[in-house]
């Protein structure tokens, strides 16, 4: 009898482990009660109970849609993100269509961008195709190329977009894209009136230390002076080119500002292809706030060198705004301009740029040996360089449409097949009259 009973006392803990179904499947710790604690990752349907420790339990992420809670919470951490169904087996979810990745937590891009493009996160998608595109101040106001300073949602790193390569689009680049242009029978409502150009501003605002000897100014001591510079123009197929080092050498003096202007035409026209065929460069720069009688002559100079380019009221030249210090202008209008500042106004003239363009970009980080191109860069007063379409509220007498809306693009060779009565690239010559 006392061997029955130490036996018994020596398997008693077998017999209550034993208890947990299934031995808790390999998968846990038999507790009392005979309830399983289930290792990471193991439980039961789709409430992830304890049970047998039988079945997988797939990975969480922020869920795509659910439904919120009391408070009006919502987007809660849910197996597979709600966008697919866990496999049990494998402990893998099997994501449902547009899905992909852990828990089924970003979405894939259509096509795998066709070989085409890159697939790349929202908060790294271009807000447009260059910066600044909507500089307004509100939240479409952005300062780089992507949203990354401003977009800070739920889905910043999950909704996928395809970024496509020069030369092609549509939602998954499937697409060649043909040439824009301005539509032969989009006549001017006035043909006696001077023509009016797409025109983009740009402003620099030179950051002056304090201890600047202000009074070198407007001398050789200039604070642009020596600079460099670059420019880069995207055309409407995506295509980027940036210019040759621009020197901001004499800009002061009678003759000083007209040579760099000129350098700056001839860097945008140097650009490979003939991808700006021609364009008119005008501009100033400021020491101090202007009187009355100096703005007027500044209004005089700039009006000189654009006068073929601007309309009859002189509206494609505008000035910097928005600044510092108020004056007048030469009617006795309030305006207000920055100190130690340099704009351009850049009027697309060619025929390769009729119409609205995208926004020229500015290269003036200092990029040093190894960099192409090499430039010495500017010191700006808060990083301000503002790129700006100025031209009559974006109005001007040129459009621009895909095969200038007298043609079909084939998408699977780039090429307009122009309608009778039209040729070239972009079906803008009129080959018969009818």
């Amino acid at each position: 009898m006392l061997l029955l009973a130490l036996l018994a006392t020596i398997m008693a803990p077998v017999v209550l482990g034993a208890s947990c179904d299934n031995a808790c499947s390999g998968h846990g710790t038999c507790g009392q009660n005979g309830v399983c604690t289930c290792f990471d990752n193991w439980g039961v349907g789709l409430g992830r109970l304890s049970g047998d420790c039988s079945e997988r339990i797939c990975p969480f992420e922020f869920a795509w849609v659910d439904t919120p809670d009391k408070l009006g919470n919502h987007h809660k951490y849910a197996e597979c993100s709600n966008r697919g169904i866990c496999d049990r087996e494998t402990g893998e979810c099997e994501c449902f269509p547009g899905f992909e990745g852990k828990a089924c937590a970003r979405t894939s891009c259509p096509n795998d961008c066709s070989g085409h493009g890159r697939c790349k996160e929202i908060q790294d998608l271009p807000f447009q195709v260059t910066p600044m595109q909507y500089d307004d101040g509100s939240f479409l106001a952005q300062k780089a190329h992507t949203f990354s300073n401003s977009y800070y949602k739920w889905d910043a790193d999950k909704t996928r977009g395809c970024v496509c390569d020069p030369e092609y689009g549509d939602v998954d680049c499937s697409k060649r894209m043909c040439m824009y242009g301005n539509d032969i029978m989009d006549q001017r409502d006035n043909l006696e009136n001077a023509r009016r150009f797409h025109v983009q501003h740009i402003l620099f605002v030179a950051d002056v230390p304090d201890d600047y000897d202000q009074s070198n100014l407007p001398n050789d001591d200039n604070i642009f002076v020596e600079k460099t510079i670059a420019l880069t123009f995207t055309s409407k197929l995506n295509e980027s080119f940036t210019t040759m080092p621009i020197v901001m050498d004499r800009t002061t003096g009678a003759d000083g500002f007209p040579e760099f202007v000129k350098q700056v035409e001839y860097a945008l026209e140097s650009l490979p292809n003939k991808v700006i065929d021609d364009v008119h460069v005008a501009g100033n720069w400021f020491k101090t706030t202007l009187s009355n009688d100096n703005w007027a002559e500044a209004n005089a100079a700039a009006d000189a060198q654009n006068t073929a380019n601007t309309d009859t009221s002189g509206d494609a030249l505008r000035h910097p705004t928005d600044i510092t210090d108020t004056t007048a202008d030469a009617t006795g209008s309030s305006v207000e301009t920055y100190k130690n500042s340099l704009y351009l106004n850049i009027t697309f003239t060619g025929e390769n740029v009729q119409g609205p363009q995208n926004l020229i970009t500015v290269k003036h980080i200092k990029c040093d040996d190894g960099c192409t191109p090499k430039l010495t860069g500017i010191d700006l007063w808060h990083d301000t360089m503002r790129v700006t379409d100025i031209t009559n509220d974006g109005i001007t007498d040129y459009n621009s449409y895909e095969c200038g809306r007298r043609g079909k693009c084939d998408y699977s060779t780039g090429m307009c097949e122009c309608f009778s009565g039209y040729t070239g690239l972009s079906c803008g010559t009129i080959t018969s009259l009818v």
